[in-house]
């Protein structure tokens, strides 16, 4: 059917109205070669091809570099790129290359700025120090650190020392640094403690029983090592070729094996002080974590360590079938224990005493009130009791369950008033990461006593 000349009027008619429309959105759509519309309502962009900014922390040693290169931008003209270290920019190049001259924290920030918008990526970069001079200290107050402790669980302000207890001697008599290995925790730990001039101690061990300390009941692993003279002597060199690797300042001798063949175990651990001593730098500070059971008569001569930690808390006599609620880490326990090592085995100058960070609470009784089975309790960290106790910091006892029984501030400033008044070289607590904050810190208590 052929078009009247009413239809044909108003097809031009139409035609008249959407022309001008139609116009308008095809230049509306075009964009320049460089790829900005043309009415520059364009948001500058940052492509991450090689992930560089992937993470947000990057650890280096003083002297090495970190590397910010493959990024591309959006547009590809007239965008102005500023790369800041701290706030202050130091290149306007595509890429960047940071090498640190002292060691710290740094915050590397790339803008990319286009017609008054402004993008950015950051990356925050822990520099571990070349070359550090450990803080000046009267007394030694440790943070030795469990195997789940990490840097943000030490407050530096109150710490002489720290020790992390992330290498553990496996069955087969090889050092498993798993731990220290997880999201470079040992390498974030030594960082920050040498800016802030605090040497960290790598704590070797057997297997642990958990919060308190203690080795898993029946576990050898440690001690059969050490009894082995060639598994013994690799496990100096792993021992040494770690402590070297993530710039550690010494090592702690954690050897809890003394329920199967501890006479033994005991004796080799002179053996073992010694072959780490020559193999450590003249520099490396070597401890000892020992015992006051009636198997501190079998430990060999330790003056060769630089001091010993003793363990002295938890008396055991509160634990276990009908065994009776209380205090199992008394200020009488920890003096009688000081004795026996500073009567029978090395000077007070050479001894540090250990303070529990933990409580023990009591989840079930018996019908004489005292402690129901060996599963009836569990060992809480000092800041667990805290969060469900307010006021534990000034008490020793809180009536949660069937009671929790722990060190709180006023018993552990009567401690380390006595650790301080009887020349002892300084107090350690076990674990620093199961403190609390800052105003209600056992650390913090240790330390402004000690002072």
């Amino acid at each position: 059917m052929r078009p009247t000349n009413l239809n044909l009027n108003r097809m031009k008619k139409l035609l008249y109205i959407l022309l001008p429309l139609i116009i308008i959105v095809i230049i509306g759509g075009c964009k320049k070669d460089d790829g900005v519309y043309e009415d520059d309502n364009f948001y500058p962009r940052i492509f991450d091809n090689k992930g560089v900014f992937r993470s947000p922390s990057r650890i280096i040693n003083e002297g090495e570099s970190a590397i910010y290169s493959g990024l591309s931008y959006s547009p590809a003209a007239d965008i102005k790129i500023s790369w800041k270290v701290n706030g202050t920019e130091v290149s306007t190049d595509t890429a960047y290359t940071f090498t640190p001259t002292e060691g710290g924290e740094y915050t590397i920030v790339v803008e990319a700025s286009y017609n008054g918008d402004v993008t950015s990526r950051t990356s925050n970069v822990l520099v571990n120090p070349s070359e550090y001079t450990f803080k000046p200290y009267t007394n030694v107050a440790l943070s030795y650190l469990s195997e789940n402790g990490k840097a943000a669980d030490v407050n530096w302000n109150f710490v002489t020392h720290v020790a992390f207890n992330c290498a553990k001697v496996t069955p087969d008599g090889t050092l498993d640094i798993s731990k220290g290995q997880l999201n470079q925790t040992a390498d974030v730990l030594v960082a920050r403690a040498h800016i802030n001039k605090v040497p960290v101690l790598l704590g070797v061990s057997g297997r642990l029983y958990g919060i308190d300390g203690w080795s898993l009941y029946g576990s050898n692993d440690f001690g059969a090592t050490l009894t082995d003279p060639a598994k013994s002597a690799n496990l100096v060199t792993a021992i040494k070729n770690y402590v070297t690797a993530r710039k550690m300042d010494g090592v702690d001798i954690m050897m809890t094996d003394l329920s199967t063949s501890a006479e033994n175990n005991i004796h080799a651990i002179g053996p073992f002080l010694n072959a780490l001593r020559a193999e450590l730098p003249p520099t490396a500070i070597i401890t000892v974590t020992v015992t006051v059971n009636w198997l501190h008569w079998e430990y060999p001569n330790l003056s060769a360590a630089d001091w010993v930690n003793v363990h002295a808390f938890e008396d055991g006599l509160t634990v276990g079938p009908g065994a009776p609620r209380g205090q199992a880490s008394s200020y009488d326990y920890m003096v009688s224990a000081a004795a026996i090592w500073k009567n029978f085995h090395l000077p007070a100058n050479k001894i540090v005493i250990g303070i529990p960070g933990f409580g023990l609470k009591y989840n079930a009784i018996d019908a004489n009130g005292n402690n129901e089975s060996w599963g009836s309790y569990e060992y809480v960290p000092f800041k667990t009791i805290l969060a469900q106790d307010p006021q534990a910091y000034d008490n020793e006892f809180s009536n949660i369950a069937f009671g929790i029984y722990y060190n709180g501030g006023p018993l552990v400033d009567k401690k380390a008033k006595y650790i301080k008044n009887e020349g002892f070289k300084g107090a350690y607590l076990w674990g620093g990461d199961y403190d609390a904050p800052a105003g209600k810190s056992l650390m913090e208590t240790i330390n402004k006593t000690l002072k």
